[in-house]
């Protein structure tokens, strides 16, 4: 038979796992800069809605783990609820059988009856005890049955109102990521008009400073941006080039916080040309990084920088073929110097 100390166990593990998803909280959202031109704030804007959409995910994804493994313990608990149902229909089959043996043994007749036909004393004796634990048998076998029928009820009526409960919380979750997408969207597509008009009349905005991020660097070195995938590499060839790529490209959407790779100071920043609106940093040891085609600069030239600093987000201005950063390393702080990037970061620590 089931065991139903094994089974009570399953409403409160269902309870704790929606409590625990229900106080995750909910990104507080501001309404984005109004007005196309934006100015300032829009990049930063930007930048905060970049945040609260990557941690918008990154709540939904936790969420629909937490729906697989609602999933997984619903399955177990219907089995559980079968083993239920299989005990009741055992119980039942107890009940009928206990009245078929009541039936035979008393050759048709009702117990009440044979006692009164009773011949003597002990025949009267031996009615009353059978009678008392044929009716003992009976009266627990219903009431187990009872008993089962009521827990298997309200542990099915748990069970669903839980998952419900899960289920429009993922919906909610859902809804506010989508939400904060359409938003960073639309703020986006005004950072790179605004991009697009700096580098037609070929001049930069000035720096507009980003929020930091809170958390510091244990290296010296990391990856210009935090999520990325690899495009363009390094001397590769095509079309879109008049030689060989001098870069790697990182396909990231506009918008996307570009990092600094390590420790070093800004020595151009510029807008026009087939970079768009680039920055280049020299480093320590006479080495040089260049961040190219984005939609905004978050540095002053001469400016020191950290590891890990936002210097800019990310765009597709100049000759570029869709939302991209280009990153080189050079010896010198002019194009024609570059050397291979990837090789470059891996011998720092850095592996793309």
């Amino acid at each position: 038979m089931c065991s139903y100390r094994r089974h009570r166990l399953l409403v409160p593990v269902l309870l704790c796992a929606l409590a625990i998803l229900a106080a995750r909280p909910t990104a507080v959202h501001r309404e984005p800069v109004s007005g196309t031109g934006g100015g300032p704030g829009l990049s930063a804007e930007v930048a905060r809605l970049y945040e609260e959409a990557a941690l918008a995910t990154q709540r939904y994804e936790a969420g629909r783990e937490d729906a697989e493994e609602q999933r997984a313990r619903a399955q177990r608990a219907e089995e559980l609820l079968d083993g239920q149902r299989r005990h009741i229909a055992a119980l039942h089959e107890d009940l009928g059988r206990i009245a078929r043996a009541q039936y035979r043994s008393s050759g048709g007749l009702p117990v009440a009856a044979q006692m009164i036909l009773a011949d003597g004393p002990d025949d009267l004796m031996r009615g009353q005890h059978a009678f008392s634990k044929t009716n003992l048998a009976v009266d627990n076998a219903i009431s187990k049955s009872r008993r089962a029928e009521a827990r298997l009820a309200a542990d099915e009526a748990k069970a669903a109102a839980h998952w419900q409960a899960l289920e429009k919380r993922n919906a909610q979750l859902a809804s506010l990521k989508a939400d904060i997408e359409r938003k960073l969207e639309t703020a986006r597509s005004q950072l790179q008009g605004q991009a697009d008009a700096s580098v037609a009349a070929g001049a930069c905005r000035g720096a507009v400073r980003l929020d930091q991020p809170e958390a510091g660097f244990s290296t010296d070195w990391v990856a210009p941006v935090e999520t990325y995938e690899l495009s363009a590499s390094y001397g590769s060839g095509g079309a879109r080039w008049s030689s060989r790529h001098t870069g790697q490209d990182f396909a990231v959407p506009i918008g996307t916080p570009v990092r600094a790779v390590g420790a070093g100071r800004v020595v151009k920043v510029s807008c026009g040309g087939p970079f768009g609106i680039e920055i280049v940093l020299r480093h320590a040891g006479g080495y040089y990084t260049q961040y190219a085609h984005l939609a905004s600069v978050a540095v002053d030239q001469g400016e020191h920088v950290s590891p890990g600093q936002w210097i800019g987000q990310s765009g597709s201005t100049g000759n570029s073929t869709g939302p991209h950063l280009h990153f080189e390393t050079r010896v010198t702080p002019e194009m024609g110097s570059s050397v291979n990037p990837v090789s470059w970061l891996a011998a720092r620590g850095v592996s793309l």
